[in-house]
């Protein structure tokens, strides 16, 4: 196969070969070694920028798949191989750079950090040509070298047979081509000259590490070429969008009687220039599901049933559907939606729904606010109009709840969301009139003060009258009442940090004491201030801080 033309990225690796054949050919003096380790380490930066782009694309694989893993599998699988091959090549070449450095310079070489090369420039033995020779040649080319150029060579064929194979990536192909050509390119010498010779025979080991390092650099190009490929094959030949969802949004799951129930139905992120066709009846199993000869499911319609179309709103492939709420109870009603794609298959995704028909309204409404909170009783009113209050009863996620003279009282588990679901008794039927939802949250933490200030200036007699710390709850509704059980005053007294703790929500003679000695223009830190609420828990409070005057 002929070569193809470079990508900008090829033709920066060949420059970075031509500067390091130039260098190998120089006197190789401790300068010249220093700037393989220049090279080398700008050859890490661009593995680790192309390691990212394509780690990138493996996780655009993931998340489509998630959406579609009928559509995406198959492509992430090929993905997956083609990383795990790569990774295969890379983590040869990585051992035996270590090797190489480990044979030079011991297991404690300091140009590596585990298995991992750091810095070609601190090797000791940089200069050394055996090393590489005997690890990657050996005497009759039997060594690593030649088994490196096989699994280059065996990726490469994989790449460009299996992976790598429509008709118009030709180009593409030509591209893995260049980036993986083992071919020993012929000079005017007429000495036979290997691959394995060519890369390793002969140099420094720190020119060998750049060479390696250059290697892996050709290996990720060709896989990002090919993890490009396989992301493109996605949406070849298929819908523009990552997912087929038959989806119904409804105005209400609740209906008045006399009042109409409305739902738009369609298929989410659909292409608009293919309107559906949805037929609707009302069934509580509007559908027929059979299994087709692959093993897939087909849904259909059921044989003796009357459907009905839908209008498709124009432009938007959603069709509206409505009916009255004439007879009182639950009603079901779906269907199938019917799409033919771009490969010209007809594609049929099956929808079904429920909504209630009852009478009068419901009305749920906290006396105090619009949450519930952990620890307090929450009132609540609950009342169906033109029911009466003694047939009306309710149940509560996430919280216990007992009757009370004007209501129920709501005691929250935990925190997230509550529902209260209201029934009533009518003809002599229990039946569900509604649902709220209520967000579930902690009391909020107290204010500590002392004489009604949370700090600033107070005066010193005034701050010694006070019998200790308060903990007051600011802009809350509920009469709640925490108690504050230690906290510690500090304050430096000449030149000295002081500071005494009380166990309780009142001053200690200690902590007065250090008050007593402080002087106007002082400051005196009351930190560490706990309090227990009406839940039992304990909450750390803020540093209250006062400037004596």
């Amino acid at each position: 196969m002929g070569h193809g033309k470079e990508t900008p990225r090829q033709k920066m690796i060949g420059m970075m070969y031509l500067v390091l054949t130039a260098l190998l050919a120089l006197n190789v003096s401790k300068e010249v070694l220093d700037a393989f380790g220049v090279l080398d380490k700008g050859l890490r930066a661009t593995i680790e920028t192309v390691e990212s782009a394509n780690n990138k694309i493996v996780m655009d694989f993931a998340s489509q798949n998630e959406l579609n893993p009928t559509k995406v599998g198959p492509w992430q699988d090929k993905a997956k191989e083609v990383t795990e091959k790569s990774k295969a090549i890379i983590d040869f070449i990585q051992s035996k750079k270590i090797e190489m450095v480990e044979r030079a310079d011991g297991k404690d070489a300091e140009a590596k950090i585990g298995n991992n090369i750091v810095d070609v420039s601190l090797l000791e033995s940089m200069d050394n040509t055996n090393y590489p020779a005997e690890i990657m040649i050996g005497d009759d080319n039997n060594k690593a070298g030649k088994e490196l150029r096989i699994m280059i060579e065996n990726f490469r064929d994989y790449l460009i047979t299996q992976v790598v194979v429509s008709k118009d990536a030709e180009e593409i192909r030509k591209s893995i081509f260049s980036s993986l050509d083992t071919e020993v390119k012929k000079g005017k010498s007429t000495e036979v000259v290997t691959w394995e010779g060519e890369h390793f025979e002969a140099l420094p080991i720190a020119g060998v590490l750049s060479i390696m390092s250059g290697l892996e650099i050709n290996v990720r190009n060709a896989e990002s070429e090919a993890l490009r490929y396989l992301y493109r094959q996605i949406d070849a030949g298929s819908f523009k969008f990552n997912r087929l969802e038959a989806t119904v949004i409804p105005n209400t799951n609740y209906v008045i009687r006399g009042n109409q129930y409305n739902a738009q139905v369609f298929l989410a992120a659909s292409d608009t220039t293919a309107s559906p066709t949805i037929w609707v009846t009302e069934s509580s199993n509007p559908y027929d599901s059979i299994i087709d000869g692959q093993g897939g499911i087909v849904y259909q319609k059921k044989s003796g049933v009357k459907y009905d179309s839908l209008p498709i709103q124009k432009g938007t492939g959603k069709g509206l559907f409505n009916r009255p709420g004439s007879a009182i109870g639950a009603r079901f009603w779906g269907g199938i939606i019917e799409l033919t794609g771009p490969d010209g298959n007809k594609i049929t995704k099956p929808f079904k729904q429920s909504y209630m028909v009852a009478e009068g309204s419901v009305v749920v409404s906290p006396t105090k606010m619009n949450v519930f909170y952990l620890g307090v009783d929450n009132p609540v009113d609950v009342s169906v109009a033109g029911v009466q209050p003694d047939q009306i009863n309710i149940e509560v996620t996430n919280a216990r709840f007992i009757k009370s003279k004007s209501g129920y009282i709501i005691r929250p588990i935990r925190p997230g969301n509550s529902w209260v679901i209201v029934y009533a008794k009518i003809e002599n039927a229990r039946r569900e009139m509604g649902r709220k939802e209520f967000r579930v949250k902690t009391v909020p933490d107290p204010v500590p003060k002392v004489n009604g200030q949370k700090g600033g200036a107070i005066a010193k007699n005034i701050l010694l009258a006070q019998i200790g710390v308060a903990a007051e709850m600011e802009n809350f509704d509920f009469d709640l009442k925490f108690t504050i059980t230690e906290f510690t005053v500090s304050a430096v007294v000449q030149g000295f940090v002081k500071e005494y703790k009380s166990n309780s929500n009142k001053f200690s003679p200690e902590q007065k004491s250090i008050i007593k000695s402080m002087n106007r223009g002082q400051n005196v830190y009351i930190q560490d201030v706990k309090a227990v609420g009406p839940d039992g828990s304990t909450r750390p409070l803020s540093t209250i801080n006062f400037k004596l005057n």
